[in-house]
C-alpha cells in the first residue's frame, strides 16, 4: 500500500473519530451540564425541584413560540428569541428534573395549522405580524386528568421571575384552591370593579373605568382577589390582608385589623410619610386659600403595639443610593436623596422575603424604628428587610408642601450622612397583644342596631343616644394571640405603583427592577408556601458595575461643589438679567439708553461663559469615566496575552535552568 493512500484512510479515520467523539460527547455532556452565569439564571432552584419530586402524575408542558414568524417581525418581537432559547433551556432542565413525569414539546404554530388552533385554543396571546403570520409566545400545562394552566405570553416584565411562573402553573395544576387575598385601601387599587354593563355605561357618557394596579392584575391571576370597604369592623374570609396606604381610617376598622392580626390572620402593610401615587383628583382641596388634602399615612396605633412605628415627615436617604431623575417639567435630572435604588447588601439574608432579591426602588419611603421600651411588644420577634448602606441616614421636611414642588438641590442639603443603616421593612413574628385592650365603643344608625341588640349584650351591650337616630356600640375582642402571628411591614407605598415598579414598552408594561417580586415574596411567606417562596426571584439579567459605579460617584462628589457654585452664579445673573429686562418697559432701547444695553450685554455673556465653564466641569467628569472604561477593555483583551507571555518566561527560565544544571553535571 502506497504512502498516499495510508495518508489518505489515516485522514479518513481521524474525521470518523472526530465526529464519532463528538457525538458522544453531545450524548453524554447532556448530564454535565454546568451554569456558568453568575446568578445561576440556568439552575433550578430547590423549591422547584422540591414540586418537581412531588409529581405523582405525568404533566405535559407545551412551549409554543412562533420562531418562523419572528424572523419575519420587528426588532421589537426579534428580541424575544434570546428569551425564549433561555425559556426553553430552563424547561429542558424541568424535563430532566422530573425523572420522566414531564413531558416537553416545543412547538412553532404556523398560519392556519392544527398548532395554531392549538395555541388559539388554549388562550394564548395573538400578535399579528403579517397577514399570515402571527406570534406566539406562551405555555400550556395539562395534566392527564384534563387540567390545563397557561401563561398567554411570557411578556418581559415577568422575566426575573420566568422560573416561579412556570412552577406555580406546574404546582397549582396538581394542587388546591387559590388562597384569598383581601385589599384595604385609601387607593383606588383596584380599579373601578364594575361590571360589563356598568362599563360600557361608563363609557357612554363619556368616562372611562380606571384600570387596577398592574401589580394587582397580577395578583388577580394567581389569586382570589377581594377589596375590603375602610369602614368594615370586622375582617373575615380571607387568608392574607393587604393594608395599602391606611389614611384617616376609622376606630372600627383599626379595631377589625388588630382582631385580625390576633386571629393568627398574616397581614402586609405599606405605610407612606409622602405618597406621590394618592395624587388628589380633579385639583381637589387645592382652592384658593384652601390647603391640599394630606397625602401621607400611618399605621402607628397599631404598629407600637407591635414594636416599630413611623415618624411623620421623615424620609430615609442615601448619598450611595440616590438615583438621578427629572420629577418636574423642564427641570434637570438631579441626585434626588428621596428615590433610592437598593442593591446588594440592602437586603435581609436571614429571610427568604428578600434574600434573594437584587434591586428594589423606593420614591421617599419612611423610616421604621424600633420601640424598645415597649412592654406588648417586648415578645415579638423584629427582623429587618431592607434598609439602606451604613452611610444611609433620615431626613425631614418642616411641611408636606415641600415635596409638592421638589428641589433636589434643596432637599439634598437637608441630608447628612449616617453612621449606620435605615430600616424601611420589618417582618414581626410572634404573639402580638391588642391595642384596644379594653374594645372601643362606636356610634352606629339605630336602624338595624336594634335587630341585633340582643346578640350585643352578650359582649357589653350598647347605650341609646340622646337623639333616638344613632346609639353607641362597644366592640370587644381577643386581648392576645394565641398562636404565633406575623405581620410585615414596609415605609412606602409607591414601589408597588405602576409609577415606580413598572415601565409602558411597546408589549406592555415591563418590571422595573424587583419591586413586585418582594411583595410576592411576602405574600407566599406568610401563605406558608415554602417551596414557591425559594424560587421566586431569578436575578436581574443586567450586570451592575460596582467599580465603575464608584468612580462615577468619586467623580460626582468631587465636582459637585464646584457645579454648585457655578449653577448658583447662573442663577444670580438670570436674576439680575431679568431686572435688567423688567426696568426696560416696552423694549424701547431708545428709552433705556445705552448704559443699560451694555449691562445687559455683559450679564448675557457672563452667563454664556459660566455655562460654558460648567459644560467643562462635566466633560472632564465623563472623560475621566470613559478613560476607566478604556482602561479596563484594554486591561481584558491584554489579560490572556499576558498570562500566556508568564507562563512562556516562566517555562522558558525552568529550561534553561535545567539546561545549565544538566551542563554542569554531565555525569547525570
Amino acid at each position: 500500500m502506497s504512502n498516499s493512500i495510508r495518508s489518505i484512510i489515516g485522514a479518513i479515520l481521524i474525521l470518523v473519530i472526530t465526529f464519532s467523539a463528538i457525538i458522544a460527547c453531545q450524548n453524554i455532556g447532556k448530564s454535565l451540564k454546568i451554569d456558568a452565569t453568575a446568578q445561576n439564571l440556568y439552575t433550578l432552584s430547590d423549591g422547584t425541584k422540591a414540586i418537581l419530586s412531588k409529581l405523582n402524575q405525568p404533566v405535559t408542558v407545551k412551549l409554543f413560540y412562533a420562531e418562523t414568524a419572528a424572523l419575519k417581525g420587528p426588532d421589537q418581537i426579534r428580541y424575544f428569541n434570546n428569551y425564549y432559547r433561555f425559556v426553553k433551556s430552563l424547561l429542558e432542565e424541568y424535563s430532566d428534573a422530573a425523572n420522566g413525569m414531564i413531558d416537553l414539546q416545543i412547538v412553532d404554530p404556523r398560519p392556519f395549522s392544527d398548532d395554531e388552533a392549538q395555541a388559539l385554543g388554549y388562550g394564548l396571546k395573538r400578535f399579528p405580524i403579517t397577514e399570515e403570520e402571527s406570534f406566539f409566545f406562551g405555555l400550556a400545562v395539562q395534566t392527564q386528568f384534563g387540567i390545563e394552566r397557561v401563561i398567554p405570553f411570557f411578556a418581559p416584565d415577568r422575566q426575573n421571575f420566568v422560573e416561579y411562573d412556570i412552577s406555580y402553573l406546574i404546582d397549582s395544576s396538581i394542587t388546591r384552591q387559590k388562597r384569598k387575598i383581601g385589599i384595604l385601601s385609601s387607593l383606588p387599587v383596584m380599579g373601578d370593579d364594575v361590571s360589563g354593563y356598568m362599563a360600557q355605561m361608563m363609557r357612554m357618557q363619556g368616562q372611562q373605568p380606571k384600570p387596577a394596579w398592574a401589580f394587582v392584575e397580577q395578583l388577580r391571576s394567581q389569586f382570589e382577589v377581594k377589596g375590603i370597604e375602610p369602614g368594615v369592623e370586622e375582617i373575615t374570609d380571607v387568608d392574607i390582608l393587604l393594608v395599602i396606604h391606611p389614611k384617616d381610617l376609622p376606630d372600627q376598622t383599626l379595631f377589625a385589623i388588630d382582631q385580625f392580626v390576633l386571629k393568627n390572620g398574616r397581614t402586609i402593610v405599606c405605610v407612606d410619610p409622602f405618597c406621590f401615587a394618592d395624587e388628589p383628583e380633579n385639583n381637589a382641596g387645592m382652592q384658593m386659600n384652601q390647603p391640599p388634602p394630606p397625602r401621607n399615612s400611618d399605621l402607628n396605633r397599631l404598629l407600637r403595639t407591635w414594636g416599630v412605628e413611623m415618624p411623620h415627615n421623615t424620609f430615609a436617604g442615601d448619598r450611595v443610593l440616590s438615583l438621578t431623575a427629572s420629577l418636574a417639567p423642564n427641570q434637570l435630572p438631579e441626585k434626588v436623596i428621596g428615590f433610592l435604588d437598593l442593591k446588594h447588601g440592602c437586603f435581609s439574608e436571614r429571610d427568604v422575603v428578600t434574600s434573594e432579591l437584587n434591586q428594589i426602588r423606593l420614591l421617599f419611603s419612611g423610616v421604621l424604628e424600633e420601640i424598645e421600651d415597649n412592654e406588648q411588644a417586648g415578645s415579638i420577634e423584629k427582623t429587618p428587610l431592607i434598609m439602606t448602606t451604613s452611610r444611609g441616614n433620615s431626613w425631614e421636611v418642616g411641611s408636606p408642601y415641600e415635596l409638592m414642588m421638589i428641589k433636589p438641590s434643596a432637599l439634598m442639603k437637608k441630608f447628612h450622612d449616617g453612621a449606620k443603616a435605615v430600616n424601611m421593612g420589618y417582618l414581626l413574628t410572634g404573639k402580638f397583644k391588642s391595642s384596644f385592650p379594653n374594645g372601643i365603643e362606636v356610634v352606629v344608625p339605630k336602624e338595624g342596631y336594634e335587630k341585633q341588640i340582643n346578640h350585643d349584650h352578650m359582649h357589653g351591650g350598647g347605650d341609646g343616644a340622646s337623639d333616638g337616630e344613632t346609639v353607641t356600640k362597644k366592640l370587644t375582642g381577643l386581648t392576645e394571640s394565641a398562636d404565633n402571628s406575623a405581620v410585615i411591614v414596609f415605609a412606602d407605598v409607591d414601589f408597588i405603583s405602576d409609577m415606580v415598579a413598572y415601565q409602558d414598552t411597546f408589549l406592555g408594561k415591563m418590571v422595573v427592577g424587583d419591586n413586585g417580586a418582594m411583595m410576592l415574596n411576602a405574600i407566599e411567606k406568610l401563605g406558608g408556601s415554602s417551596d414557591l417562596i425559594s424560587i421566586r426571584s431569578r436575578g436581574n439579567f443586567k450586570r451592575s458595575f460596582k467599580v465603575v459605579d464608584a468612580i462615577e460617584m468619586q467623580a460626582e462628589i468631587e465636582t459637585a461643589e464646584e457645579e454648585a457654585k457655578i449653577n448658583a452664579s447662573i442663577a444670580g445673573f438670570q436674576e439680575e438679567l431679568k431686572k435688567v429686562v423688567a426696568s426696560n418697559g416696552d423694549g424701547n432701547a431708545a428709552i433705556i439708553g445705552n448704559a443699560i444695553i451694555q449691562k445687559k450685554k455683559e450679564l448675557e455673556l457672563k452667563i454664556h461663559e459660566q455655562q460654558r465653564e460648567l459644560r467643562q466641569v462635566k466633560m472632564k467628569r465623563r472623560q475621566r469615566i470613559e478613560s476607566l472604561g478604556s482602561l479596563l477593555q484594554n486591561f481584558n483583551m491584554l489579560m490572556a496575552p499576558a498570562v500566556i507571555l508568564i507562563i512562556a518566561i516562566v517555562l522558558s527560565i525552568s529550561r534553561n535552568r535545567k539546561k545549565r544544571y544538566y551542563i554542569s553535571h554531565p555525569g547525570e
